[in-house]
């Protein structure tokens, strides 16, 4: 009979990051709502907070590709799945202006689409043309992969938006939009009457129209994959902007489409800088939605999660279909594994109810990903514990309390380096200044502990409240500024409310 020790060895609760665990990702996802629209062709754009499932989404479409090609719809990844984004030199010398990606964007769908035909053999009129055009511009991807795609439509795009002249001014063809000159075929204005016979132009917006009633004839629907986009652009929050201010212009573009569709899966904090300074086509983006957990969804992801592993199943006499029953069937197998309460006492939380305010952040919001960190971090305390002969926790349950206090530095650490720093490292110098500090400040205490004025603080303490790392309490007259638990064990913040004398005595020793 194994032991809890021999139980632990063995478990795991599967990969923070979704790209890590494409291949089991499909035997424990939790099959929302959501997933099912998304996976009905009713939904084409997709939020949500970082760790909150995007990229499990994507990849399990990725996984059900044949599936889905049952259905007549054709998967094509505009983005690699994981390693170097496919945009990594595009980063170096990207397009100077919205216009400019916009282009970028049309050309490099239609390039995909063409691929797409090529590979499942489809040789219709359409298809063909839409390859002639393509294949004369140098812009048929053929054996490149996707970066070096990318590298050769921001080539031809540079030719297209870009004068080769030094000249201040440059003379625009008033028919095809594009600097007189260039020399390629392939117009990113739709041409005027003087060009609109000429078979030797081809607007990018007709290439998109042959590729769709190339799909369309075909009988197949090709839905274009973009992920990773927090990633793709990280370098400059302009060039961000104007690239996925561009993209969803592009979106609406091929709204007409009949068999082409665009998914995208996107950060809910990057849509709210793209939209700050006003982003008038947003209202006419209504096939969307937001991924969000509550704490059924959540106590479901554990529980499809822990009897994934068969150790789990067999200990605890578990029936496969668990997932699918009441959740009180679920709580109890997770009161069976774990302590009914870390903190005891009449007013404490439950186990899963102190799990669930250790890994949430100031938006008060839980996100899988850390939520899967601390299980397995929780696991490999349990271990050393064992390991140096410590005695098994008592009954079924295989955590004991104490390791769960133990586990959740490592989770906390992890959350500010590596995504709080690692996403917006103009934060990290003022947030290592509050190294040591209480976890409720003021206005006033904070503006001492950063030595600026109440006004600039008051702008970098709603920063930090908007990026999660502060709970802001209190009034609009007099807010405070809580931190949360997932950030203190990180920053070694003491719990209590800060006093201006607290943080002038810090100062002076």
């Amino acid at each position: 009979m194994s032991t809890k020790l021999d139980i632990l060895r063995s478990v795991s609760f599967g990969q923070r990051v979704a790209e890590e665990e494409t291949d089991v990702l499909a035997t424990y996802f939790v099959e929302t709502d959501q997933w099912k629209r998304l996976f009905g062709g009713e939904i084409d754009i997709i939020y949500g907070p970082k760790g909150s499932g995007k990229s499990a989404l994507y990849s399990l479409l990725q996984a059900k590709t044949w599936e889905l090609l049952g259905r007549n719809v054709v998967l094509i990844p505009a983005e690699n799945p994981r390693g170097a984004t496919a945009f990594k030199n595009i980063t170096a010398d990207p397009p100077i202006s919205e216009r400019e990606f916009v282009g970028l964007w049309k050309l490099y769908i239609a390039a995909l689409l063409h691929n797409a035909l090529a590979e499942y053999k489809v040789d219709s009129e359409p298809a063909k043309e839409l390859e002639r055009y393509l294949a004369r511009e140098g812009l048929v991807k053929g054996s490149m992969n996707l970066s070096s795609l990318l590298q050769t439509v921001k080539g031809y795009i540079r030719s297209a938006f870009r004068p080769k002249s030094v000249e201040s001014t440059v003379e625009i063809d008033s028919y095809s939009g594009l600097p007189k000159g260039f020399t390629g075929k392939i117009s990113f204005n739709e041409p005027g009457s003087a060009l609109a016979g000429e078979t030797e132009y081809r607007s990018v917006d007709k290439l998109l129209d042959l590729a769709n009633d190339a799909f369309l004839g075909a009988g197949i629907q090709g839905w274009v994959l973009l992920d990773r986009l927090d990633v793709a652009f990280a370098e400059s929050s302009e060039l961000e902007s104007n690239a996925l201010r561009a993209l969803f212009r592009v979106y609406l573009d091929l709204g007409s489409l009949s068999n082409v569709n665009i998914k995208i899966f996107l950060r809910t904090d990057i849509w709210s800088r793209i939209t700050t300074a006003g982003f008038r086509e947003a209202s006419h983006i209504t096939r969307h939605l937001t991924i969000s957990w509550n704490r059924s969804s959540l106590l479901n992801l554990v529980v499809r999660r822990s009897i994934h592993n068969e150790e789990i199943r067999v200990a605890y006499n578990t029936p496969e279909d668990l997932p699918n029953r009441s959740v009180a069937e679920q709580e109890a197998l997770f009161f069976r594994m774990c302590p009914s309460q870390v903190d005891v006492g009449p007013n404490k939380p439950n186990t899963f109810d102190w799990l669930l305010s250790r890994t949430r952040d100031g938006s008060k919001l839980n996100a899988p990903r850390e939520l899967i960190h601390f299980l397995n971090a929780l696991r490999d305390v349990q271990v050393r514990r064992f390991e140096v002969g410590e005695s098994a926790p008592e009954g079924e349950t295989l955590f004991s309390r104490p390791a769960y206090k133990d586990a959740l530095p490592d989770v906390s650490k992890v959350r500010l380096e590596q995504t709080l720093y690692a996403e917006y490292p103009d934060q990290k110098e003022w947030l290592e200044k509050l190294r040591g500090a209480k976890t409720s400040q003021t206005l006033e205490t904070l503006a001492s502990f950063w030595g600026i004025s109440q006004e600039d603080t008051a702008a970098r303490a709603n920063q930090l409240a908007v990026v999660g790392f502060f709970e802001k309490r209190g009034t609009q007259q007099a807010p405070e500024y809580w931190v949360p638990f997932l950030y203190r064990d990180a920053l070694a913040m003491v719990q209590g409310a800060a006093e201006q004398g607290d943080v002038i005595e810090e100062r002076l020793f």
